[in-house]
C-alpha cells in the first residue's frame, strides 16, 4: 500500500448497531481483506482469470498497471502473458496516456489501479486522452467505495459521482465473481471507454443460483415481492439479497433488482419495477449517497413522474474511519443487519 493515514475512531451511536469491540489493534488483513464470502463458494482473481482467457484467442488484449497488479487480479494475466504486461510504475496520469496510445494504435487496453486514484489522479488524462477520443480503453480499479479500510486516500466513495458526468464512459459495477468474469468479457468487446469497479481475491459466487446472465446497460429482476424494492449494484446485490431472506422471515416481502451498469443506466426496467404501486423503495450502494446509483434511480423516477416513498441506503458525504471492512460496514449501514434494521423503521414510520 502506499500512504496509509489513519482517520479518528469516532462513531454515531445507533439502535439498530450491532455491539463494537472496542478499540483494539487491527490486523493488516482485516484492513486490507477480500470481500467476505459470508459461507458462500468463491472464485479466485476472476477478472485476472477473464483477461487471460480472451487473451487465449485475442491478441490485441494488454493489461497495464500502476505498480498494483498484485492488489488488482492482474498478475495472473502478466504472469501467463509477460510480453502483453505493462508496468507503468505508480504514476496514474502515465498509466491512461500509455493505454491511450496503445488503443490508437489497434489494442484493447486493460488498465488497473486502485479506484481513488483512477479517479482522483487520472480524471483529466481519462477525459481528454481517453473518452474525448472514444478510445476502447478499459479502467479496472480495484478498491471501490468502501472495501478497504485504510481510510479517506484508499477508499474510493465518489468514484461514480466523479465519473458518471464524463461522456462517452460506459461504468459498471458487478456483484460477484462470475459477473466480473462475464462483465470484463462484455465490455472487451464493446466499442468505447469503460470504468469497472473490481472486487478483488476470493470474490464471492453470488448470482449463479438465479441463473444470472450480465448484459451491459440492462438491470434485472432477481426476485419479486410486494412490500419492498431494492435497487442495489455492486456487492450490495449481496447484501439486499440477504437483507430480503431476513425480511421474509419477518413477514416483509422484497423484490431485488440489480443494476451492474451505471451508465448507461436501464431507466425502462426500473421506472417499471418502480411503477408497481405500494412499494417502498430502497437504493443500496457502496458509495456516498451523494451523485452515485441512489441519485441517478431518484432523477430517473421523477422524470418519468412515477410517485413513491423512495429511500437510500449508501454511505454518508464525508470522510470515512480506518478500520476493519466488517467493523466500517457495521458503522455506515452496509451490513446486512443494519440494512434490516434501517428498512424495518422506514416501514414503520
Amino acid at each position: 500500500m502506499r500512504d496509509v493515514p489513519f482517520g479518528p475512531n469516532s462513531r454515531r451511536k445507533s439502535k439498530y448497531a450491532a455491539r463494537v469491540v472496542p478499540d483494539q489493534k487491527l490486523a493488516t488483513s482485516a484492513m486490507i481483506a477480500s470481500l467476505d464470502a459470508e459461507g458462500r463458494e468463491t472464485i479466485a482473481a476472476p477478472f485476472g482469470e477473464a483477461l487471460c482467457q480472451l487473451a487465449e484467442s485475442r491478441d490485441d488484449i494488454v493489461g497495464l498497471s500502476a505498480d498494483l497488479s498484485k492488489y488488482t487480479d492482474l498478475h495472473v494475466f502478466a504472469a501467463k502473458y509477460p510480453e502483453r504486461f505493462y508496468q507503468m510504475g505508480m504514476a496514474e496520469q502515465v498509466l491512461i496516456s500509455a493505454a491511450a496510445g496503445l488503443a490508437r494504435e489497434g489494442f484493447t487496453p486493460w488498465a488497473t489501479t486502485y479506484a481513488v486514484f483512477a479517479s482522483r489522479r487520472a480524471y483529466d488524462f481519462i477525459c481528454m486522452a481517453i473518452a474525448e477520443e472514444n478510445l476502447p480503453v478499459k479502467i479496472a480499479c480495484a478498491l471501490p467505495g468502501l472495501t478497504t479500510g485504510y481510510g479517506p486516500s484508499h477508499q474510493a466513495t465518489e468514484d461514480l459521482a466523479i465519473f458518471r458526468g464524463m461522456p462517452n464512459l460506459t461504468i459498471v459495477d458487478p456483484c460477484d465473481a462470475v459477473e466480473t468474469m462475464q462483465a470484463t468479457h462484455a465490455l472487451s468487446s464493446t466499442p468505447g471507454p469503460a470504468y469497472m469497479r473490481l472486487l478483488r481475491g476470493k470474490v464471492p459466487d453470488v448470482l449463479g443460483e438465479y441463473g444470472y446472465q450480465f448484459e451491459l446497460g440492462k438491470a434485472k429482476l432477481i426476485h419479486d415481492g410486494a412490500d419492498v424494492l431494492f435497487i442495489s449494484s455492486g456487492f450490495m446485490t449481496m447484501r439486499t439479497i440477504d437483507a430480503a431472506k431476513a425480511l421474509k422471515a419477518d413477514g416483509v416481502d422484497c423484490a431485488v433488482v440489480h443494476v451492474p451498469t451505471i451508465k448507461p443506466l436501464d431507466e425502462a426496467t426500473i421506472q417499471a419495477e418502480a411503477a408497481k404501486t405500494g412499494r417502498l423503495i430502497v437504493t443500496a450502494e457502496n458509495h456516498t449517497v451523494v451523485g452515485g446509483l441512489g441519485e441517478a434511480v431518484g432523477a430517473s423516477l421523477m422524470r418519468a413522474g412515477v410517485q413513491a416513498r423512495f429511500r437510500q441506503i449508501g454511505l454518508p458525504d464525508e470522510f470515512l474511519d480506518a478500520g476493519a471492512l466488517p467493523t466500517l460496514h457495521e458503522q455506515y449501514g452496509l451490513s446486512v443487519p443494519r440494512i434490516v434494521a434501517q428498512v424495518k423503521e422506514w416501514l414503520d414510520g
